[in-house]
């Protein structure tokens, strides 16, 4: 039946398997606080090991951890930052993406996709409380609804050392 509905409101699959995940699935457990997410040490094995700029993020794109290189391209790129907020909230940081606003609504349609019906997470309920609260082109996509996995593509950057970037950039 909801694959019925998905073919009449000709929903794509990003947004099938987001309303799949929604009807179908066992509700969520309560949480009384939010988890901290570590990453696995061969995660950041790899990472140390690579010769391209590549970060860990975490379902809500808080940076786990960086490498030298991506920290290069942005500071806001490390360990404890989150780069949501950074995209709408930090001036320097929206300056970086010539493409800011197809940047900007990836990852909101990104975050719909990552949250699911799981809203009431703490972690979720900051983040979007305090995005809400201070960006308003974060509300107006917040309120389109779209979903969207992130994949692979490339990225331009305006890094204001180097100029103009072209990035391939791949999610694992």
């Amino acid at each position: 039946m909801v694959e019925s509905l998905a073919r009449v409101l000709r929903l794509d699959q990003d947004h099938l398997a987001h309303l799949v995940a929604l009807v179908c699935e066992a509700p969520s457990p309560r949480r009384r606080k939010a988890r901290a997410e570590v990453p696995p040490p061969g995660a950041l094995n790899l990472l140390n090991s690579m010769t391209q700029p590549a970060f860990l993020e975490g379902r809500y794109f808080d940076v786990l951890a960086a490498n030298p290189l991506a920290s290069a391209l942005s500071p806001r790129l490390s360990a404890g930052r989150n780069h949501l907020r950074d995209l709408f909230l930090d001036p320097t940081e929206q300056d970086l993406y010539p493409d800011w606003e197809e940047v900007a609504e990836c990852l909101v349609a990104s975050l719909r996709q990552a949250v699911g019906k799981d809203i009431d997470d703490p972690r979720f309920i900051e983040l979007t409380g305090e995005l809400s609260l201070a960006s308003p082109r974060f509300v107006k996509l917040w309120a389109k609804h779209d979903v969207k996995g992130r994949t692979g593509g490339s990225l331009r950057l305006n890094h204001p050392q180097v100029g103009e970037l072209t990035l391939n950039r791949e999610r694992l």
